[in-house]
């Protein structure tokens, strides 16, 4: 009798069980050594059998449907992979045992991986993947790798009702097998390559001239209000504005070098009059020793969290639907309001496109500065500030 067959779900579905105590082996038509046992009970068995050192060995894999077809086959090929090594038949019926959870390679991630420049992830970043995984994927934590089907991860994604959160989802479980992959930690393929995005439309606000009296009469009321004038004025994102440091900053030469930006690369910021004449202040109330521009009590030792700050400016400008992000996306819009190019914007706001990386590397900051004070004049003379390196009288309610 031939029992070697193609592996289906629908055909391992229809094998009758055993003769009373007895055992059926099948064998794959596609990988040669994957074998299925079936037992009298219809017990189903995926196996490995294959001479190691000479000898005949097999390796239990997983049960059917529990392990299905695909994972079987993957991981015979990461137990071949161990083979050709010159794993020994102990080693490789270990590894086909001691095969990682998820939960585990995600804690290893978060140990062990380095940015670009050799730094591990930030707290920040550790905090926010760990809510996401807690929140959305808590049931992954404990499955095998191997377990892990593109199939289960799309009922995943669409499972998670903000496009925004279901994508960020797929990103850190792809990072985290690639992380694997890359670590030696597994060879099965990336289950979520196949997965796409959710769409999420773009956003689109930002302070219209309407609004900007109101906005700077709400800031000049804030106790951190140089921290939003500076997110404003320079276009960084919130991060980078919280962690700015004075070791960073040129005031000679009108320029902030921000270290490490999201896209894992460094930029220079040019400082426009408005927000010099800040960082002057600011420089001389600092407390000796202050690394930082907005120190702050934490673990971090700067600003972390201006969310009770930002709510409290909307309401008395009367302004809604307006994040922090958006100053960002505020000062190139004026930008484009004073005939800046895309490419003096993506090099000025630090954006990262494949079509513009080369002509931002060929841009000096001169155009830059020159589109940056035009539309922050602009955006002060709109506000009813009317000389161009006015600052906003600040009536300081607590140390920022």
């Amino acid at each position: 009798m031939d029992n070697r067959i193609n592996f289906t779900k629908r055909r391992l579905e229809s094998l009758p069980p055993a003769p009373e105590g007895t055992r059926v082996t099948y064998h794959d038509a596609v990988t040669p050594a994957l074998q299925l046992r079936v037992t009298h009970t219809s017990g189903k068995t995926f196996y490995m059998r294959r001479r190691i050192d000479g000898q005949s060995e097999r390796v239990k894999l997983g049960t059917f449907p529990q392990m299905t077809v695909e994972q079987a086959r993957r991981q015979v090929a990461e137990l071949n992979g161990a083979i050709a090594k010159g794993a020994n038949p102990a080693e490789v019926k270990r590894v086909a045992k001691e095969e990682p959870t998820f939960g585990e390679v995600f804690e290893h991630f978060i140990r062990h991986k380095r940015n670009r420049a050799g730094q591990p992830l930030s707290a920040r970043t550790v905090e926010e993947y760990r809510k996401v995984i807690d929140t959305h994927a808590a049931g992954l934590k404990n499955e095998k790798l191997s377990k892990i089907t593109p199939e289960r991860l799309k009922m995943l994604h669409k499972g998670v009702s903000s496009p925004a959160q279901a994508n960020k989802v797929k990103a850190i479980i792809s990072t985290v097998f690639n992380y694997a992959r890359q670590e030696g930690i597994t060879a099965l393929p990336n289950p979520s390559a196949a997965l796409k995005n959710k769409f999420i439309p773009s956003r689109e606000r930002f302070l219209l001239p309407s609004e900007l009296p109101r906005f700077f009469a709400a800031v000049a009321e804030s106790p951190l209000a140089d921290f939003f004038l500076l997110g404003i004025l320079t276009g960084a994102r919130r991060s980078n504005v919280q962690a700015m440091r004075w070791v960073d900053i040129d005031q000679a030469e009108a320029v902030w070098r921000i270290p490490m930006t999201k896209n894992g690369l460094p930029q220079t910021v040019p400082l426009p009059p408005e927000a010099v004449a800040i960082l002057e202040r600011r420089k001389t109330e600092a407390v000796h020793g202050e690394a930082f521009v907005f120190p702050g009590p934490g673990k971090t030792g700067h600003l972390v969290e201006p969310k009770w700050a930002w709510g409290a400016v909307l309401q008395s400008a009367g302004i809604t639907n307006l994040r922090v992000h958006d100053l960002r996306r505020t000062l190139g819009s004026w930008q484009a309001r004073q005939g800046a190019s895309l490419a003096i914007i993506g090099k000025s706001l630090g954006h990262k496109t494949h079509q513009a990386t080369a002509v931002y590397a060929r841009l000096d900051l001169d155009p830059v500065r020159q589109s940056v004070e035009s539309a922050t004049a602009a955006m002060f003379e709109a506000g009813g500030i009317k000389e161009p390196a006015q600052i906003i009288p600040i009536r300081r309610k607590a140390s920022a």
